[in-house]
């Protein structure tokens, strides 16, 4: 019987800013300049929501995720890696735009055009199912007076201080604490937390703030273009044997008043289109918000995924997760490049099973997720640059 649809049965904007109690949700003290805490919890199989709460930020977020038919969802929200790769490119625009300026180098208009790639390989039977992250690719189109040389390196330059590129550079193996049916059990291999288990959240001193916010996250309702390695349609996903390649691929511009606007597509699998907002200024999730529910919301996916595939299915589950990272080298004026710290999560479970499942579980979502793969991963961010309305300059 195929879940609920949460979400169409709610009818809320995407994207909803909260008003919270103080001491409610706080992010953590920050380590490096800044972090996040992202609780995320199910609402149905593959229906997620995320409370997203930045220590340089008065505002906290509430965001919906789901998955396409390739999974079986009811495709109602983005995919959790769309997420991230919408915050990204804010990310990367904001620092282009900072640098510029303290460089004295002028843009008359810039879009970024960025290719995400994901891999999942292995028998999930055998336990060998295994998601890997690869190098970004990214297109910038600029209209400017400078020289391809000066712009090759703003843009470069602009990619490093980028607080995600802490992710990005060397591999950051997160740590874990798990607690099943109420208490806490320990893990394997190292990845323990140093710090207490934090406790599942509830969140019933939250009020919605008023507003128009429909726009902020915009469901197109039109399905991504079909590419050419476009392959994984319905239930495709789910199957027991894989070796595939995801593909996601955003188009972003920065208005003159911050404000970043995101076209998304979803082209392997088919998913969906969306379009997202994003602000440093409250005015839409930052970009810190967007990465850090996209890497909660792709972890959550894969309990869901998990226990729909063993047929066991979960009374409830919830992580609550720690993201520190520095400011932005441009648009925090360190001059540095960005950094991260090895994510943190906490992750709490209900079910009629044994403690040795939850623990093969956590194992199981961790190996699979994609964007736990990306931070672990060392990656690069490939550059073409081009003029717009001509051809390549460099």
């Amino acid at each position: 019987m195929r879940p609920a649809n949460i979400i169409a049965e709610q009818n809320h904007p995407l994207a909803i800013p909260l008003r919270a109690a103080p001491g409610t949700l706080l992010a953590p003290s920050p380590r490096l300049g800044n972090s996040t805490r992202t609780v995320v919890r199910s609402l149905t199989v593959m229906q997620k929501e995320a409370l997203i709460s930045e220590a340089n930020s008065d505002r906290t977020w509430r965001l919906l995720s789901d998955e396409g038919a390739y999974l079986n969802g009811h495709d109602e929200a983005p995919p959790p890696l769309a997420y991230l790769s919408a915050g990204m490119v804010a990310s990367y625009l904001n620092e282009i735009h900072a640098l510029a300026d303290i460089r004295q180098i002028e843009i008359d208009d810039i879009e970024i055009i960025q290719d995400n790639f994901y891999s999942m390989n292995g028998s999930f039977a055998k336990g060998t199912m295994t998601a890997s992250a690869h190098d970004i690719e990214l297109k910038a189109k600029i209209k400017s007076r400078h020289d391809s040389d000066t712009l090759r390196s703003l843009i470069l330059d602009s990619i490093a201080s980028s607080p995600l590129n802490g992710l990005m550079r060397g591999a950051k193996e997160s740590l874990f604490r798990l607690c099943h049916n109420g208490s806490e059990i320990g893990i394997s291999n190292g990845k323990e937390i140093a710090a207490p288990l934090l406790p599942a959240f509830d969140d019933e001193k939250f009020d919605i703030m008023e507003g128009d916010w429909d726009a902020v996250i915009e469901h197109t309702r039109q399905p991504s273009p079909i590419m050419e390695d476009t392959t994984t349609f319905a239930g495709g996903a789910l199957t027991e044997t894989q070796n595939r390649m995801l593909h996601l691929r955003v188009h972003a511009k920065r208005q003159p008043d911050g404000i970043v606007k995101i076209r998304q597509h979803v082209y392997n699998p088919h998913g969906s289109a969306f379009h997202f907002t994003s602000d440093e200024a409250g005015r839409a999730p930052s970009a810190a918000a967007l990465i850090s529910a996209g890497i909660g919301f792709c972890f959550m996916t894969q309990f869901g995924r998990y226990a729909a595939m063993i047929k066991k299915p979960l009374k409830s589950y919830q992580i609550i997760q720690d993201f520190h990272f520095s400011r932005g080298g441009a648009t925090g004026k360190t001059g540095k490049a960005g950094e991260a710290a090895p994510l943190e999560t906490h992750v709490h479970i209900q079910s009629d099973e044994s403690d040795s499942f939850a623990k093969t579980m956590l194992e199981v979502a961790e190996q699979t997720c994609f964007l736990h793969a990306f931070c672990r991963t060392p990656l690069k961010a490939k550059l073409k640059i081009s003029s717009l309305g001509s051809g390549l300059i460099d």
